[in-house]
């Protein structure tokens, strides 16, 4: 029989586990997302209806070229990670008043796991950027 004592700390580390892997992003889920969620307005390499995301990590709002952003995007100081990228996601008018993204993404994990992706796409092109 187990002691009562080590049903509550087990019930806390499962606890501690789970919500730990909440904020841990997926980044092939993150791609499978991009490409149901995002790729209407958005790609990777190139401008669309919205800014490409190559190199997106620490780059400048509203600097990526021959892309007509608005004024808003472009007089703010943000530059794009975790925690931005996650604000953006979560409520882009709250973030930056003004800016002209319709979309949200109510869901935290799919916000973690679309900035995982975003993040490893990133470093791809930063590794293709160093190696030319």
């Amino acid at each position: 029989m187990q002691h009562p004592r080590f049903i509550p700390g087990l019930a806390a580390a499962t606890l501690m586990a789970f919500s730990g892997s909440a904020t841990a992003g997926d980044a092939m889920h993150g791609q499978v997302l991009y490409k149901t969620m995002c790729i209407s307005c958005h790609s990777i390499d190139y401008n669309g209806v919205g800014p490409a995301h190559k190199g997106v990590f620490g780059r400048k709002a509203g600097s990526v070229a021959d892309y007509n952003y608005s004024p808003a995007v472009k007089a703010s100081a943000i530059v794009w990670g975790e925690k931005t990228l996650d604000q953006w996601l979560s409520g882009p008018e709250k973030l930056i008043p003004g800016q002209k993204m319709g979309y949200l993404v109510p869901s935290a994990q799919d916000r973690a796991d679309l900035i995982a992706y975003l993040k490893q796409e990133s470093a791809r092109a930063s590794g293709a950027q160093a190696s030319k």
